[in-house]
């Protein structure tokens, strides 16, 4: 699945290239099979038309294991050079040497002369003193002291490079003049840019965009939290409200906004201004994000947004009701009422189902919670007085069963709690009267005495 946090970085490259006329180019890792699916790579490449970086509008996808070949010579290279010895320790036999887990690789084969053979991984000699600058557009120049580093390995003892190497590779190959990252990488990169130099070529551009943490500041965990961009898709979030939210991890628009169009963002980011400091993804910050944005809707776009949940389509979970029972005038009826209530496309179905179904889908607690001593009372007589109206709208059956409650010492929002859980199943949803005028006379009336009855 589509990390947000990915998902956040593929739109600062995106806007990026875009600003300084370049092109974003989107590259496939592919070189460790356990994580390698066409599946999985069909679903970045959805996520990413979702929220709106388009097939067509970037170069790739490119798969790193179609540069094999490049990675190798760029390891022989390495290897003739004297910038890269071979190793056949374990780590057992490393941290029995340093008698700790945690030192690193002790260099202990790097004057030793061996060739490739069998278990022998190539390692990259780094310089003994020095140390190593990194340009970075968002952290200044962070320094690292090159024996710090410890001897990385390269290549596998099969020939394949590691990250690290086919990374740098890659980039070179692909002519990468800017990296936008996650600051997770940052560690990685005095390692890569020692390789660059190592090869003769200027390193690209760096810009650490900072971590993505949680409520409790910590790191988006996909084993903890709910990372997948593709989740919150499905869950009915608007890419429009996905694609602002994800920019304002780190930066922020001019003035006190937060809530701006996409064309604002385009020509107000500027990755300089990014903060280095960890980000936090507040689920209920974009759900009330999302929500701004479906009220901004047209009520005919609202109703079109809601179909895939209405109907049950492509990856979403069917509704409670048959297809033959969904009234689409219906729905158009209390659209503009349920637009106002949502937050996300999903709560739309628990809003709108009590006018779909046969019979409502009664929330027992909210039931035991409205039912109480009283309500067979009231409801034999708003049966009686609805039974009676000329009119069946909304006013009238506000004013009767103002009137029914009066008469029983009950305002307005109480005398209403026993009719909404007896006709809709629940205590709380769209407004009563306006939901009773859709549902219509009969439908109501053989709810309230079905409900009369269950209470004998």
């Amino acid at each position: 699945m589509f990390h947000v946090g990915g998902a956040r970085s593929a739109l600062q490259n995106w806007i990026y290239a875009k600003q300084q006329g370049g092109v974003f180019v989107l590259r496939i890792e592919d070189t460790d099979a356990a994580r390698n699916k066409p599946e999985w790579t069909e679903g970045i490449l959805s996520a990413l038309d979702w929220i709106g970086i388009e097939r067509g509008s970037y170069e790739g996808p490119y798969f790193q294991s179609s540069y094999a070949g490049e990675h190798r010579a760029a390891a022989q290279r390495l290897f003739d050079a004297g910038r890269a010895y071979y190793c056949d320790c374990t780590r057992e036999a490393v941290q029995a040497r340093t008698g700790s887990q945690y030192q690193g690789y002790d260099g202990f084969h790097r004057d030793k002369g061996l060739g490739p053979g069998e278990g022998r991984a190539l390692r990259f000699r780094t310089p003994d003193e020095g140390e190593t600058v990194v340009v970075d557009l968002i952290r200044g120049e962070p320094t690292f002291e090159n024996k710090l580093i410890e001897d990385f390995v390269i290549a596998r003892a099969d020939g394949s490079a590691v990250f690290l190497l086919a990374n740098v590779v890659d980039d070179m190959t692909m002519g990468i003049t800017h990296v936008i990252r996650a600051e997770e990488h940052l560690p990685n990169t005095p390692k890569q840019q020692l390789l660059w130099d190592a090869l003769g070529v200027k390193p690209p551009i760096w810009a650490h965009v900072p971590v993505v943490v949680n409520e409790k500041r910590q790191k988006l965990s996909k084993r903890r939290d709910k990372v997948a961009l593709e989740a919150y898709r499905d869950e009915g979030y608007l890419a429009g409200a996905m694609r602002n939210y994800l920019m304002l991890l780190g930066w922020a628009p001019s003035g006190d906004r937060e809530i701006v169009p996409w064309s604002v963002i385009e020509d107000e980011f500027r990755l300089e201004e990014v903060n280095a400091s960890p980000a936090f993804f507040d689920e209920k910050k974009l759900r009330a994000f999302n929500g701004e944005y479906i009220r901004a809707l047209p009520v005919e776009e609202f109703i079109a947004a809601c179909q895939p949940w209405l109907t049950g389509t492509g990856t979403i979970v069917p509704p409670p009701w048959q297809p033959e029972e969904f009234d689409p005038a219906a729905f158009a009826a209390v659209a503009p009422l349920a637009q106002t209530r949502i937050a996300v496309f999903s709560e739309i179905v628990p809003n709108v189902d009590f006018l779909f179904l046969a019979d409502p889908l009664i929330d027992e607690a909210a039931w035991a919670k409205a039912m109480k001593e009283g309500a067979a009372d009231l409801l034999d007589a708003a049966i009686a007085a609805f039974d009676a109206l000329e009119s069946w709208d909304a006013e009238s059956l506000k004013s009767t069963l103002e009137a029914v409650g009066a008469e029983r010492g009950l305002k307005l929002g109480k005398a209403q709690a026993p009719v909404r859980v007896a006709v809709t199943g629940r205590t709380v949803g769209l407004p009563l009267f306006e939901s009773l005028e859709v549902l219509g006379r009969e439908r109501t009336l053989t709810r309230l005495r079905a409900a009369r009855v269950r209470l004998v």
